[in-house]
């Protein structure tokens, strides 16, 4: 896809009062996956088959959401990070999810000689066993986005996760899932403790998003020294058709 650019200087993060993690998309688009980042105008996006998330400006004018819709297409979804600023008449609401985000300050991690280091060649496994266990958003390119591990029994990929966004001194631990026939021993901890290990290694610290009717996940993560930063709304709007309102032509 071409995606066209208008010549723009997209200031620095941060900015005033704005802090990285309260829009993890953007200060990622901006720093450490500026070299995947597509844009138009002042919207920034990943590749589709990276990740689906969108981020619009802290101030979207009407130009800015005529750029979104560009980007996404007539009928195509615009998930809102940050602030979820409230789009233009004729914009639908595609969903709308409570959440939470937690961070890991005092989250130490550790390494586990058992885990692997997942890369492209375990993309099909890994795209199995996401659609199986509904983690999140996992596209075929995702594993891009930073270091993936994995848990094998007998060969076969059970359990995942690794680091999504990176917001400048953080990364997100993402993907967390288990298949089910392996649930209950304790794999999805040893999987957080190890990326959080590797992230700590760095010098970054660790944070991760969870719905917030996932209980059993947020317990767990409380659990291991993860505490609630915010609540969120995972928010995703629909473009209009064109003739309607909203900047979609």
């Amino acid at each position: 896809m071409h995606v066209e650019s208008r010549p723009l200087s997209i200031p620095p993060l941060p900015v005033a009062g704005f802090d990285p993690l309260d829009d993890p998309v953007r200060a990622s688009l901006l720093g450490a996956h500026a070299h995947l980042a597509e844009r138009r105008g002042r919207v920034l996006r990943y590749p589709l088959d990276v990740a689906p998330f969108l981020s619009m400006p802290h101030d979207p004018g009407p130009a800015d959401w005529q750029d979104a819709a560009a980007l996404a297409g007539e009928g195509g979804d615009v998930p809102l990070t940050g602030a979820a600023p409230a789009p233009p008449p004729g914009w639908e609401e595609a969903a709308s999810i409570p959440g939470v985000q937690l961070t890991g300050e005092h989250v130490a991690g550790k390494h586990d000689p058992d885990v692997v280091r997942l890369g492209a060649a375990d993309v099909p496994e890994m795209l199995d066993l996401v659609a199986r266990t509904k983690p999140g958003p996992f596209r075929p390119r995702t594993v891009e986005l930073g270091v993936y591990l994995g848990i094998r029994h007998g060969g076969a990929l059970v359990a995942l996760a690794g680091e999504r966004l990176h917001p400048p001194g953080w990364t997100e631990i993402s993907a967390v899932c288990t298949d089910p026939a392996h649930q209950g021993r304790g794999l999805a901890t040893r999987l957080v403790l190890a990326v959080a290990a590797g992230i700590r290694d760095r010098g970054e610290t660790p944070f991760l998003h969870a719905s917030a009717a996932n209980t059993p996940a947020i317990g767990l993560y409380e659990r291991l020294g993860f505490r609630l930063r915010r609540t969120t709304e995972f928010r995703t709007v629909r473009v209009p058709a064109r003739g309607r309102d909203g900047g979609g032509s």
